[in-house]
């Protein structure tokens, strides 16, 4: 009766798990049955149908289980190499690997790991688990080299923002085991983890990517460091704007740097530059810092040929002041005097308001003593509708004459020079100029009658800029108080020749005043004291104002 029953409820089980295979529980209640009636291979025959169906890891552990409560080690073992490659995953693979050393088989556990890592180490979010457990087991197998080269082998595999357990056991492992190269080839690798983090959350962070080069290259693994490199300058700025684009740029100026000076490969240098230079919107703006390291690296390697095409390029693409002072200073260095001379012409036709090229230029020529062709450059740059500092033009063209003892040609500059401004340091300088200055006509005079016409000369530039200021510029005060001043200075310093009673006679009196002044914040108003000039023809104007006044006074009293 009792076998009868049992038959009836294994047809029950059958035509369940028949008609529901992909129900666990009905699989396991049916297992369960057979193993609690004593019958263990009519059990192992439910778990053989079962395991068909490829079901989840609980299916596959409660067969092992099964075997394992029955002492059957080799059919468990046949079991989980079934159990992996139907659901290859790292636990599986630990839990494998874990069941070799509880049955001490080191060497077959060590297998299962390799091949764990074979199948799984595709898989970068699960790899850093199962690589974690291979280590630890070789660590617990006191095989140290073996962990350390598996931790090595993992951070080289697994990107480094998604290996952070693995950095924490690393450096754990190096502090408990390595010597002191090891424990700082663990804390790099932690610093390289945290600047991965950077560089994944803000790839435009360059300061970071310098920082993350920086260990690289304290490191000393080239492959690494060019690696980096290149993921940084991959980088590019979002939009065309220099601001943006100045700390990408250095960057490539430091990868270049790098590869000449510390990888010496100078191919992959001219490479870089080559490539920077590509990069960069020339024509929306350039780096001349760029083309002139490009340029200078050609020359160290000896190839003029090249630094020219580059120099030349830069000319033709982005010019700059920089690179043409450069390119002239190079071609200066190597005395081709005609290729400089082009330089200037090009120079000139791209920037004609550059007062230092005009000057630069006519220094080159009157250093070759082509007198003639410095004043026709001089000549032609002041003549230009639009300077950037014409006075400093002007003073070297006149300093430029005086060196040549031409004082006719240097007088006349003056007096063109007034004829386009009347400043004071104009005024100033001219009448310096004349105390100076011996004509070429009173060679034939003595030493004393040339000072005195030369100190004539200067009475008469102070007198004509005296008269400017009283009729032309009554506002400004202050600057003829200074000529004046000047002019005594000229005066007592000449001895005996000069005359300071000449200036005396002109001297303004000082009156200090004060105004009331509106501050702009607030719009209060404060008073302030000042200094003003009065001079001797206004002093008699008011005289003879206050005259005519009481005058009229007396006259209306009448």
């Amino acid at each position: 009766m009792k076998n009868k029953f049992i038959d009836h409820a294994r047809n029950v089980w059958d035509r369940a798990v028949t008609l529901l295979p992909r129900v666990d529980q009905l699989w396991f209640k049916y297992v369960h049955m057979e193993e609690m009636l004593g019958n263990v291979a009519g059990a192992r025959e439910v778990f053989e149908r079962w395991m068909k169906w490829m079901p989840i890891q609980y299916g596959w552990l409660c067969y092992i289980k099964f075997e394992l409560r029955y002492n059957e080690i080799e059919r468990a073992r046949m079991i989980f190499e079934r159990f992996v490659m139907c659901h290859p995953s790292v636990d599986a693979w630990i839990r494998y690997a874990n069941f070799e050393v509880k049955n001490g088989e080191v060497v077959k556990a060590r297998n299962v790991y390799e091949r764990g890592v074979e199948k799984v180490a595709e898989d970068e979010e699960e790899a850093e688990k199962l690589f974690v457990a291979f280590a630890a087991f070789e660590e617990r197998c006191k095989e140290v080299e073996r962990a350390r080269c598996i931790y090595k082998f993992a951070l080289d595999r697994i990107p480094k923002g998604k290996a952070e357990e693995l950095f924490s056991k690393f450096v754990a492992f190096e502090k408990q085991y390595g010597d002191k190269e090891g424990i700082e080839d663990a804390l790099i690798g932690k610093r390289r983890f945290q600047y991965e983090e950077e560089v994944r959350k803000n790839p435009l962070n360059y300061d970071a990517w310098f920082d993350y080069i920086g260990l690289e290259e304290s490191a000393g693994n080239k492959e690494r460091t060019r690696d980096v490199y290149e993921r940084a300058i991959a980088n590019v700025p979002p939009a065309e704007e220099k601001r943006y684009w100045q700390r990408y740029i250095y960057l490539w100026i430091n990868y270049a740097l790098y590869e000449e000076l510390d990888a010496g490969d100078m191919e992959r240098t001219r490479v870089v530059y080559r490539e920077c230079l590509n990069q960069i919107p020339h024509h929306k703006f350039s780096f001349a810092k760029v083309w002139l390291l490009a340029a200078q690296f050609e020359i160290r390697q000896l190839n003029l040929k090249g630094a020219r095409q580059i120099l030349g390029n830069a000319i033709g693409k982005a010019p700059k002041s920089k690179i043409f002072k450069k390119y002239i200073e190079m071609e200066l260095q190597l005395s081709n005097i005609d290729r400089c001379r082009k330089l200037y012409e090009k120079y000139l036709q791209w920037s004609p308001e550059n007062c230092y090229a005009w000057s630069k230029y006519a220094e080159l020529e009157r250093s070759l003593s082509e007198t003639d062709r410095a004043r026709a450059i001089f000549d032609l740059a002041i003549g230009q509708p639009a300077l950037d500092m014409p006075e400093l033009l002007w003073k070297t063209y006149i300093d430029f004459e005086i060196s040549e003892f031409e004082f006719e040609r240097a007088r006349g500059l003056y007096e063109r020079l007034l004829d386009r401004t009347k400043h004071l340091k104009v005024w100033i300088s001219y009448a310096d100029f004349e105390a100076t200055a011996t004509d070429k006509r009173c060679l034939d005079l003595s030493e004393q009658e040339q000072k005195k016409q030369c100190i004539q000369r200067a009475r008469r530039v102070f007198e004509e800029a005296l008269n400017y200021f009283r009729s032309s510029a009554p506002d400004l005060k202050e600057e003829r108080a200074m000529l004046l001043d000047k002019w005594i200075d000229l005066e007592v310093s000449s001895g005996e020749l000069g005359d300071v009673s000449l200036v005396q006679s002109k001297l303004p009196k000082k009156l200090k005043k004060r105004r009331q002044v509106s501050t702009e914040e607030d719009g209060s108003s404060r008073i302030e004291e000042f200094i003003d000039y009065l001079f001797p023809e206004e002093t008699q104007t008011t005289n003879l104002k206050i005259l005519e006044a009481a005058y009229k006074w007396k006259k209306q009293k009448l």
